[in-house]
C-alpha cells in the first residue's frame, strides 16, 4: 500500500505524499516499526507546528504589521477572513475526527486530491481539509437519508 502511495503521489505531484509514504516504507523496512504508534500520535501535532511556525514567519520579520492587522476587525472583506479561518479550522477538526475513525479512507481522499490536481488544476493542502469536507459531504449525506 505504501508503495502504491507513493507512486500516486508521483504521478499526482504530491511531493508530501509521496515523502511521507516514503519514510513510512524505510520505517517498516528497517524494523523501526515500534516507532509507528509516536508518529501516529505525535506526527500530526509536529507538522501543524511547523505549518504554523511558517504562517507566521511574516510577523516575526514584520511584513505584516499592527496596522495590517486592524482592517481584520473593521470591514466586511477582514471580517469573512476571520470567519474563512474559524470555519475552515472547525471543518479541519472534524476532518481529523473521521481519519481517526475510518482512516481508510485516507486513499479516496489522496486519489480524490489527485483528481483535483489533474483534472482542475488544484493545490493540495492536506488531508485534513479534504477529510473535513468529506465529514461535511458524508453529515449532508446522512441528513437526507
Amino acid at each position: 500500500m505504501l508503495v502504491i502511495l507513493i507512486i500516486v503521489g508521483l504521478i499526482g505531484r504530491s511531493p508530501i505524499i509521496a515523502t511521507a509514504a516514503s519514510i513510512l516504507l524505510v520505517l517498516k523496512l528497517t524494523s523501526l516499526e515500534r516507532f509507528f504508534p509516536t508518529v501516529e500520535r505525535r506526527g500530526l501535532e509536529l507538522g501543524l507546528l511547523f505549518l504554523t511556525i511558517a504562517v507566521l514567519v511574516p510577523f516575526a520579520t514584520e511584513k505584516v504589521t499592527w496596522k495590517q492587522i486592524t482592517p481584520l476587525f473593521t470591514t466586511v472583506v477582514g471580517l469573512l477572513a476571520l470567519a474563512g479561518g474559524a470555519l475552515a479550522t472547525y471543518m479541519n477538526g472534524k476532518g481529523l475526527d473521521m481519519l481517526r475513525t475510518e482512516p481508510h479512507l485516507i486513499v479516496g481522499l489522496v486519489i480524490g486530491s489527485i483528481i483535483g490536481i489533474v483534472f482542475f488544476r488544484g493545490i493540495p493542502v492536506g488531508p485534513l481539509m479534504a477529510a473535513g469536507i468529506t465529514a461535511l459531504l458524508m453529515k449532508i449525506l446522512y441528513f437526507f437519508k
